[in-house]
């Protein structure tokens, strides 16, 4: 029985006493409230002296993904050209996501940093200071469900809170201008840098076989050798042009990808056909055109002929592919469009007076009771139990 009593006595002992706990809060009231008050005035204080800044927004929709591709459709109907450049990888991210990702590209933060003088305004030494500066001072983000763009810039000028937003909106249309970020944009430049080369090559072999006429006087040639040329001629522009797709698919597909083996195979196809043109009884290594359908003494404007016709081949090969590109990116243009352009705020947006004061409020409560009980320690019991008060000694 005594065990047991001992036992109850070491229980109670280890509990803590709400009662006590509530009473002890009650007894530091005033402290309490002291503590909490002097704390919400304090964060009055500081709120009313922090800066105050504005936040503006603008709202725009960007270009959707165009399904499909003007120029895999025509030439698929046409059966020649470059097939299949309108197949491909589907990109990894949607169009809002990729501008937005453009608006917090270092160029467009620069052009920003320099339109508004942000070094200056930001007390920053370093152009990298000012950009990170900016960034904790912008917010873009993509609407999941409807893909609108939101772009939110925060400032201490209401104005030019409004400004800095309506200003990234002209970036990112003029950097998206000057940027070839669709496919067909691609494919544009790169048959327009082809096409530029081929021209240049064209304009020689017209000024070599004028100079060769000039020379040695006009040269006629049969018919059936000048059909011979042209074929060849037409057959080496085809491979040019399938190299030149080829090169470009594998700039965005694997070699794995059917697109790129279906054209290397082509290739193949056509340099088989040449090669059996090109010589005659299997002998000789890429000649001219065979020796028995060619007079000896025409060999030389031959040659400089067949460059002709190949490079005037080749160019009209090329141009046809550009117009395509273009009628396909003329399709894919770009059109970003302004919902709600940024205006200027009314209200600010920071400090939020109310938030802070009540926030600090209930934190001082909070801590201010865990500082009371710490201070009293209701928890902790008397050394002697009640009822066992032992009498002074005298």
């Amino acid at each position: 029985m005594e065990q047991k009593m001992e036992t109850d006595a070491l229980r109670r002992e280890d509990e803590i006493d709400l009662t006590e706990i509530f009473r002890a809060v009650v007894r530091r009231a005033r402290l309490i409230t002291g503590i909490t008050v002097a704390t919400a005035v304090v964060a009055l204080v500081v709120s009313l002296l922090l800066p105050n800044y504005y936040k503006a927004e603008t709202r725009i929709f960007p270009p959707q993904d165009k399904g499909g591709n003007l120029a895999a459709q025509l030439l698929g109907q046409g059966g020649a050209g470059l097939l299949g450049l309108a197949g491909g990888i589907s990109p990894v991210k949607t169009q809002g996501e990729l501008f937005v990702e453009i608006m917090k590209s270092r160029t467009v933060l620069d052009r920003i940093v320099d339109r508004f003088d942000l070094l200056n305004l930001y007390k920053k030494r370093f152009r990298e200071d000012a950009r990170k500066r900016l960034l904790e001072l912008i917010s873009a983000k993509e609407e999941r469900k409807s893909g609108i763009i939101v772009l939110t810039v925060e400032d201490r000028d209401p104005k030019r809170a409004a400004d800095i937003t309506n200003a990234f909106v002209e970036e990112l249309k003029s950097l998206k201008g000057g940027l070839a970020i669709s496919e067909a944009g691609q494919r544009r430049m790169f048959f327009e840098d082809q096409i530029r080369q081929t021209k240049a090559s064209l304009s020689r072999a017209e000024e070599e076989i004028k100079a060769f006429q000039q020379k040695t006087g006009m040269f006629q040639i049969d018919a059936q050798a000048r059909a011979i040329i042209e074929g060849i001629a037409r057959l080496r522009a085809g491979i040019a042009v399938k190299e030149v797709e080829a090169r470009v698919l594998r700039s965005f597909a694997t070699a794995q990808n059917p697109d790129v083996q279906r054209v290397e195979e082509e290739i193949r196809a056509l340099r088989s056909e040449l090669e059996k043109l090109e010589t005659s009884k299997g002998s000789g290594v890429d000649p001219i055109m065979s020796s028995g359908r060619v007079p000896e003494m025409g060999m030389e404007y031959l040659r400089k002929l067949r460059q002709l016709k190949y490079n005037e081949t080749l160019y009209e090969l090329l141009s046809k592919q550009y117009e395509l590109a273009k009628l396909d990116e003329a399709r894919d243009t770009v059109v970003i469009q302004v919902i709600d352009r940024a205006v200027t705020p009314e209200r600010k947006y920071w400090p939020r007076i109310s938030l802070i004061v009540s926030v600090a409020t209930v934190m001082a409560v909070f801590f201010s009771v865990i500082f009371v009980l710490f201070l009293d320690k209701p928890w902790k019991k008397s050394d002697h139990p009640p009822g066992d008060e032992r009498l002074p000694a005298g």
